[in-house]
């Protein structure tokens, strides 16, 4: 009997026993209640997101073969993930995937040589003053945003950092799509979630 596929990466196969198996652990976990019903058009949605996922992991695990790294000296999910807005640039599969340190010790390899600008820097200060303005006291023991824009020099390191952390998420999630591309083949029916060939990506209102 022949094992049914729901995707190759670099040829090596991916049966749809993992991802059962994926979606099993899923509805028998504490948030089974928020997950659509099996059979649904919502439901094989999520099993198409549990595809990217696995051959995602899959695709990480031999880059991180290649370049013979560890999870030793890993960032910690928190600095490469520090709000949700950061999960939202990467993409949910990918931010799902950095929960395993040595999917960030990859990133952390891939992304080594991005750098801002100190005009980059500056510029990003013009456009949103306040935004690492410190917050002040009020009454009652509250805090209140402050008014005043802080001088560049006293924001530099600040803005530096949350410039770097975005340009960096960006080019990993740019980098992983790429080898996504160089290495899945993905069967009918597994597509991208996203993709608007497969008849449940439909945008209802």
């Amino acid at each position: 009997m022949s094992v049914q596929l729901v995707a190759t990466v670099a040829g090596l196969p991916i049966s749809v026993d993992e991802v059962d198996s994926a979606e099993a652990r899923l509805r028998g976990g504490a948030r089974a209640a928020a997950l659509p019903a099996s059979g649904t058009s919502e439901g094989r949605q999520l099993r198409r997101w549990l595809t990217q996922l696995i051959v995602t992991e899959r695709v990480v695990a031999a880059e991180v073969a290649a370049r013979g790294l560890t999870a030793r000296g890993a960032p910690a999910e928190a600095e490469v993930l520090p709000d949700l807005t950061a999960r939202l640039e990467i993409g949910s599969v990918a931010a799902a995937a950095l929960a395993d340190p040595r999917a960030r010790a990859l990133f952390a390899d891939v992304t080594a040589a991005v750098e801002v600008t100190d005009g980059e820097v500056a510029d990003y200060h013009v456009r949103n003053p306040l935004r690492f303005a410190a917050a002040l006291g009020g009454r009652d023991g509250w805090r209140v945003p402050s008014l005043t824009s802080p001088p560049l020099t006293e924001v530099r390191s600040l803005i530096a950092e949350h410039l770097r952390g975005a340009a960096r998420r960006r080019a990993f999630r740019v980098w992983l799509d790429a080898r996504r591309a160089a290495l899945v083949e993905l069967a009918p029916g597994y597509e991208h979630p996203g993709d608007p060939r497969q008849p449940d990506n439909i945008h209802r209102h």
